[in-house]
């Protein structure tokens, strides 16, 4: 009898031990971390609102990405006020204590906030960017007709820092120090501007312009300055883009 009561005392001697150690064994997994979305902020033009790139959001939103889709007062303030004291601010709201790079995907003057803000050190880290017909190295329309005071009341003290001349605020910012795509159109709206520009352009900005040194890529879509952020090949162009670090091309 007493060795079946010893048998016994093992046995559950050895049953309790296995379930302490698988208990043990329990609280030394790793636990999962969730990790969010990636973020994309986006950056509409001079003179329009976050209204004009509602369609580039849903469309990265569709993808998988969070957006962050600014708006500031784009005809009110210079370049200078409108980066640091409007778009740095919401930026770093929409980061909300976040390290993870974040992309940028912007349009005309948009993209020479995210170029002023790298340039002044005040840029979080940047993932990829994707700018839509940046005026990279001005524009030859704010050269001919930013003396004229309904240019002035349209554009507003941003727009005249847009023009072509080596002092200009886009041709004092330097090369990309992050990875960029550009993407412009080749259609204009506006035949006249178009006439005030050499070469190809989208009725705002010329296809040369719109280059940066530094860039990852470029390329050129059928679509107008206006227009672009909401043309089905950019919005298409863009997430290849971020998910890439090119732009999508027929092969061989």
């Amino acid at each position: 009898m007493s060795d079946i009561r010893s048998g016994r005392a093992f046995t559950l001697l050895a049953a309790l031990l296995l379930a302490s150690a698988a208990a043990s064994g329990e609280s030394r997994k790793v636990p999962e971390i969730e990790t969010s979305p990636p973020l994309v902020v986006l950056l509409h033009g001079l003179a329009r609102s976050a209204d004009s790139m509602a369609r580039m959001a849903d469309a990265l939103e569709d993808h998988g990405y969070r957006t962050c889709n600014i708006d500031y007062p784009s005809r009110k303030h210079t370049v200078e006020v409108l980066a640091e004291e409007h778009v740095l601010p919401q930026i770093r709201a929409c980061l909300d204590g976040n390290r993870a790079p974040v992309h940028f995907v912007t349009h005309s003057l948009g993209g020479i906030l995210v170029r002023k803000l790298a340039h002044d050190g005040s840029l979080p880290p940047t993932g990829r960017v994707v700018m839509l017909s940046p005026p990279n190295h001005g524009s030859e329309v704010v050269d001919k007709l930013r003396a004229l005071p309904p240019f002035h009341w349209w554009n507003g003290p941003a727009g005249e820092q847009l023009g072509t001349d080596p002092d200009s605020v886009p041709n004092r910012l330097g090369p990309a120090p992050f990875e960029l795509g550009v993407i412009t159109g080749d259609r204009t709206i506006n035949f006249f501007l178009s006439t005030l520009i050499p070469g190809d352009d989208d009725g705002k900005v010329s296809l040369e312009s719109a280059k940066l040194e530094g860039m990852a890529d470029f390329l050129v879509v059928h679509a107008s300055h206006p227009f672009i952020m909401r043309d089905a090949v950019a919005i298409r162009q863009t997430l290849h883009f971020l998910e890439h670090g090119r732009f999508s091309r027929p092969g061989p």
